[in-house]
């Protein structure tokens, strides 16, 4: 995948580190040129099956647009799972969100108003943060700065695997040829480490439903109706969980019409435009 550009942006710190387990264990931020700060912060997290992607690809593009609304954009690695596998990732992920609370005086940033926006393996880890804000064994402490908290404040999940073990029968049931989940080798399964038919108490760990708790942010949700790599029914079923624990106003799902597994529909200027209005309303009021 292409880099995002991002020649344009002046105040930005590449590749700072927020954990020595791996050089994978590093971020990027970028901070907007208007307004004084402390900035709102977007927190970007690329997919890619958990095996590809970096966060300075074009996965990033919509992101950055925050940069001329006032919000600090800061862009993560982690741990792919050709390195670690579960639960490496996750705990990547809080791991940066410790560092950045952190550090959020010395970048100008706001700890208090962090949302977190991915695609895909992105959205689900953005979904998992989301919903397990306190869940000790998705955090490893001994990764820096244990005093801070990981929870956030927004969460936008765009097209994100949930319930890994449900997908295949989802594909079957829409009567859609889509990707294959359930298999030895699937994304899912070498991202957990084992096939995942044969872990079910560990899918379940790994399934952000499995903590939907009453204090959870507001979420986001966008599926492409004719994706045939994540099933939409994984949104619409996690936003109706979501919906049933923390209430309807909390939650937007909105299926997007003829789309497939990402693309221009999501990153349409209508689109953006509700999307950061949506972060408006939590993270600038």
């Amino acid at each position: 995948m292409e880099k995002a550009d991002t020649s344009w942006v002046k105040t930005k710190w590449l590749d700072l580190a927020y954990a020595n387990q791996s050089p994978t264990q590093k971020l990027d931020i970028y901070l907007p040129e208007i307004g004084k700060g402390p900035f709102p912060i977007i927190l970007s997290i690329h997919g890619g099956a958990f095996k590809f992607g970096d966060k300075a690809d074009d996965q990033l593009t919509p992101m950055l647009k925050g940069l001329k609304r006032g919000y600090a954009v800061i862009s993560i690695n982690y741990r792919l799972s050709g390195e670690a596998t579960w639960p490496a990732a996750i705990h990547d992920v809080k791991a940066a969100i410790r560092w950045v609370k952190a550090k959020a005086e010395k970048f100008n940033l706001n700890p208090k108003k962090i949302a977190v926006w991915g695609g895909s393996a992105g959205g689900y880890l953005a979904a998992l943060v989301g919903t397990s804000s306190g869940v000790t064994e998705l955090e490893d402490l001994s990764m820096g700065n244990p005093d801070q908290t990981t929870n956030v404040h927004a969460v936008i999940d765009w097209f994100g695997p949930i319930d890994f073990l449900s997908m295949d029968k989802q594909f079957m049931d829409s009567g859609i040829a889509g990707q294959q989940h359930s298999t030895p080798d699937s994304f899912e399964s070498q991202m957990i480490g084992k096939p995942i038919t044969e872990v079910p108490e560990l899918i379940k760990a790994a399934n952000p439903e499995t903590y939907i708790s009453h204090d959870d942010p507001p979420f986001w949700i966008q599926h492409g109706t004719n994706d045939a790599i994540i099933p939409i029914q994984q949104s619409e079923n996690f936003a109706k969980k979501l919906r049933e624990v923390i209430g309807p106003s909390k939650v937007t799902f909105k299926p997007i019409p003829g789309a497939k597994h990402g693309g221009v529909e999501f990153n349409d200027s209508k689109n953006l435009d509700e999307i950061f209005s949506f972060l408006n309303t939590y993270l600038k009021n």
